[in-house]
């Protein structure tokens, strides 16, 4: 069984966070490069080693391959005035939001060792959230044609909302960047860009903390994320 060390790092600048996920992808590369000729009974073979990253961001968009700039509607004046940062990223989707009560994830997992089909993957990271999102009585489902998790009330005026979205890169089956679950997050934020796109009527954003009604404990959640992450890829957390 795999083993993944879990770090969480807190409130962390964007930028300094997306570093930390680049050494650590590069570490997993590199191990993968000295291993492609050696057997594991080999004296130097080094065993893969696979991270998994929760953290909180100061607020910021951040801007995927497929990003229409149009989709931020702040210049950066606007951006300045509301203490917001901008990035362009390498991971796939549109522009979304990060920002304090809003748990971001960033599993740097080595495909290799579990399975080679980013499809699957981004299904995974979408059923560990629908898993979790169960314990709080929430049901949550896929949409399809839409990466990410969403919730659906047929009553309301706009049924469906968006409660995690999730966004990948691999490079050599090293995954990185993930998900973002809105739990206690400051909604408001959203209203200055077209979240991952969508500008569909019958869509917008909500969070756990709308959805329940009273904030919640992100230590809590964070370790039901924990425990359904380790069952759905069938890994052991290193003590």
């Amino acid at each position: 069984m795999e083993k993944v060390t879990f770090k969480d790092l807190g409130k962390i600048d964007y930028q300094t966070a997306w570093t930390i996920q680049q050494d650590l992808l590069a570490e997993l590369i590199e191990t993968k490069r000295h291993n492609r000729s050696l057997s594991e009974t080999d004296a130097t073979w080094k065993v893969q080693q696979h991270y998994l990253l929760f953290c909180e961001h100061p607020a910021v968009y951040t801007l995927g391959r497929r990003t229409n700039p149009e989709n931020l509607l702040l210049d950066e004046a606007g951006l300045a005035a509301r203490g917001v940062q901008a990035h362009k990223i390498n991971r796939g989707g549109d522009i979304t939001f990060h920002g304090e009560g809003q748990i971001v994830g960033y599993p740097i997992f080595d495909l290799d060792h579990f399975f080679t089909d980013i499809h699957k993957y981004v299904r995974f990271l979408e059923e560990i959230m629908i898993r979790t999102l169960a314990e709080y009585g929430l049901k949550a489902q896929r949409i399809e044609g839409y990466t990410g998790v969403w919730l659906e009330d047929p009553t309301a005026t706009v049924p469906f909302k968006k409660i995690c979205a999730i966004g990948v890169h691999l490079s050599r089956w090293v995954t990185m960047h993930g998900f973002a679950l809105n739990v206690n997050t400051d909604l408001s934020h959203f209203n200055y860009i077209v979240p991952c796109g969508i500008q569909e009527a019958d869509k917008t954003v909500t969070s756990l903390e709308k959805e329940l009604g009273s904030p919640l404990d992100l230590r809590e959640v964070k370790e039901k994320l924990k425990r359904h992450f380790a069952e759905c890829f069938e890994f052991e957390f290193t003590v």
